[in-house]
Parts: C-alpha cells; structure tokens; sequence
C-alpha cells in the first residue's frame, strides 16, 4: 500500500483516509478474542445482535456485531466469551467495530483452569507468602470498607465492629462488587484508601455468590493491586467455601463480613474485662507483698535495739581505747619535752656567764661600764663583779 503524502497546501479528503483506514484494518484478517461480556443487545426479529466486549483485567472494550444464530442462547451480561471475529470500519461513521463469526462460551471448568494456572504464577512470585502478610493495628484510627452500596456485607462488617469497639470510625468506598467494572471499582478505591493517611486498614467486604460472581476477586490486577497496598488488606469475600485469590494474598483472610467486623477492633467489653482482673491480681500481689514484709518486719524493731545496743557498745569500747592511747601518747610527749628541756637548761646553765663567775672568775668594768680587756685601759675607780655581787676597787 503506498504511503499517502498530504500537507497543509495538499490535503486529502476524508473519504481517501477513510478508504486506507478500511483497508488496512481489513488486512488484520480474522482473530480470536478473549473477553467478557459486558452489554448485551437483543432484539427480537432484528437479524444483527450488539454487545460489548470489555477486557476483565482493563478499561478497554470493543464493539463487537454478530449475525443471528452465531451468539449462543446461554451466553448473556457478564459470561466470558471467546469468539472469532474480523474488523469492520464503517467508512460511513468513520467506526470501527468487530463481526464475529463464531462465539464460545468460555465454561467454568476452563475459568477454574485458570484460576489455578494463574495462582500457581502468583504463587511463585511470592504474592502469598506468609512472610509478606502484615499485623494488623490492635486499634486503628480510621477502617477503610470498600463493599456494595446499602449491601449486607456492609451491614455486617459495620454493626459487628461498633458491637465490639462502639467508637470505631469508618471510610466506606461503595463500588460495584461483580460485572465488568468490579476490579476496575475496586481497584480504584483501594488506592484512594491506601493514600489517606487516617485509614489503618483496609476491608474488601462481599456477600456470597456464584463462582462467576466471585471472579472478579481473583482477578490478577487486584491481586497486584492488593499485593502492592501500604496499608493492611482484610479479605472479606463470600462465605466460609469461597476461596478467591484475593484471601491468599490479602493480610488477613476472614471466613465473612461478619467474621472481618470481629476481627478488625478489639472488644471494649473484653479489653475492660482484662484490665480490671490485671487491676484485681495487681491489688492481690500487692496485698501479698505487704503481707510478706510485714511478717518479715514484725521483730524488726527488737533486733533493732539489739543491733544498735551492740554496736554502740563496740563504739564506746573503742572510744574509750582511743583516749587512753591519746593519754598514753600526750604523757609521752611531755615527759619527752621535760626530759629535752633540762638538758636544754644544763646546757645553757654551762654556757652562761654566771657559771664562769661560780668558778671564780670575776668581770672588770669601767666606771662607765666598759669590759677592762687590757691594762691600759684602768684609769680610776674599777667595778669587779663576782658571783655574789659587785664592789669597786682603786687600783692607786
């Protein structure tokens, strides 16, 4: 097909993109397409049936057209179809849409098939290890719900937690719960709730149902999605039988909504209960140990005394023994100090003038007090003293 060449001075009609739109989707030939079901037109006498053929894992559907008698009765909203089919673009609304040419209805035991290829996929990825399953908090600031509008699930999940906690608060996400847009609506509120901060945990509530009703919860887009959540996950999916992908990977799988209402908040009545018997088996023990002190004090006084008297008596003993050694030691040194004193005073007595005048030795002065050293220096009177006293001499 040779490539078209336009520009803004040399366009081309609508009719010639239109014409090459046709035929190069024409070229795409015959496919076989998965998907589920998701509007359904019938009208009776018309010989063309409509319907809607949307991807379960995305946003994304087609138009697909199919002749009367290629769609299979049983086939309605919500089945999961295979089918054969070409694309047809309308040159006339510029539309491009699918006409089957063959329709199978994909049965349940094919979708059980995949559910368990897909399981044992997210399994060796580690989505359902236990090792990534967190606790959940004991009392959570906000619960975030995502379940059916005015359904039972909610109902249940709800009046179940306020029975046990009656202040327990609640951010409720109301989706569609089965059909095509299940996972997409689930998927989305479970980000919004993963972004507020106040929400602590997460409850993905839904009654029972079908198999079929219950696939969306094994789809693997919220199995991710669940996976790849910050916040703690509750399944809350059907009845005790139902086993969906989204309780293997969820933090917590509870057996139904109800039981998910039991298990998310404490029970006040049983928390109140617990801390008064911790209040009375404290008040017990410490009554006991009161008891215990008080038999091992009752003859504390007595051997009180006893002790005090003793050790009193130890400190007089060494008081006392302590002075004597200070008396013994202040005599000592005195007798020392006397001793140390009279030979300081013979000593200075054997040195001191008096006693060389006791040997008879006599000291010459002037008369104006001058120590006669040689003869020339007598001239006059003469004062001689001797040991007992003075008296003057005339040397003429």
């Amino acid at each position: 097909m040779a490539r078209l060449t336009t520009s803004a001075d040399a366009p081309v009609p609508v009719r010639v993109v239109a014409l090459r739109l046709g035929e190069w989707i024409a070229r795409l030939g015959e496919i076989w397409v998965d998907g589920q079901v998701a509007q359904l037109n019938r009208r009776p006498g018309m010989a063309t049936q409509f319907l809607t053929l949307r991807d379960p894992d995305a946003n994304v559907s087609l138009s697909v057209t199919c002749p009367r008698g290629v769609l299979p009765d049983a086939v309605g909203e919500g089945s999961r179809v295979v089918l054969r089919a070409r694309p047809d673009f309308w040159l006339e609304r510029g539309t491009l849409s699918m006409r089957a040419l063959e329709v199978r209805q994909v049965g349940l035991g094919e979708l059980l098939a995949r559910l368990e290829a897909l399981k044992r996929l997210l399994a060796a990825e580690g989505l359902f290890a236990s090792t990534r399953k967190r606790p959940l908090p004991f009392l959570p600031r906000r619960i975030g719900l995502i379940t059916g509008r005015a359904s039972a699930a909610e109902r249940d999940v709800v009046e179940n937690a306020h029975r046990r906690l009656p202040g327990a608060r609640f951010r409720v996400e109301n989706v569609a719960m089965q059909g095509t847009n299940a996972v997409t609506e689930v998927v989305d509120a479970l980000s919004r709730l993963d972004r507020d901060p106040e929400v602590e945990i997460v409850v993905i509530a839904r009654g029972g149902g079908s198999v079929e009703d219950l696939l969306p919860f094994s789809n693997e887009s919220l199995v991710r999605a669940v996976a790849d959540a910050r916040t703690p996950v509750v399944s809350a999916i059907g009845h005790e039988t139902d086993t969906p992908l989204l309780d293997l990977v969820a933090d917590l799988a509870a057996s139904t909504p109800t039981d998910a209402g039991k298990r998310i908040v404490p029970d006040l009545a049983d928390e109140l209960g617990e801390i008064a018997a911790l209040r009375r088996r404290s008040r017990a023990f410490v009554h006991a140990r009161i008891d215990r002190e008080t038999e091992v004090t009752a003859g504390l006084p007595q051997r009180l005394r006893h002790t005090v008297r003793q050790r009193l008596a130890r400190e007089v003993d060494e008081i006392a023994a302590a002075r004597d050694r200070c008396r013994r030691r202040v005599a000592a040194l005195v007798e020392q100090s006397r001793a140390d004193l009279g030979h300081l005073r013979a000593r200075v007595r054997t040195l001191s003038p008096q006693a060389t005048l006791e040997r008879g030795y006599a000291v010459v002065r002037t008369d104006d007090g001058t120590v006669v050293r040689e003869p020339a220096q007598v001239d006059g009177r003469l004062r001689v003293r001797v040991a007992r006293g003075e008296f003057e001499v005339d040397p003429a």
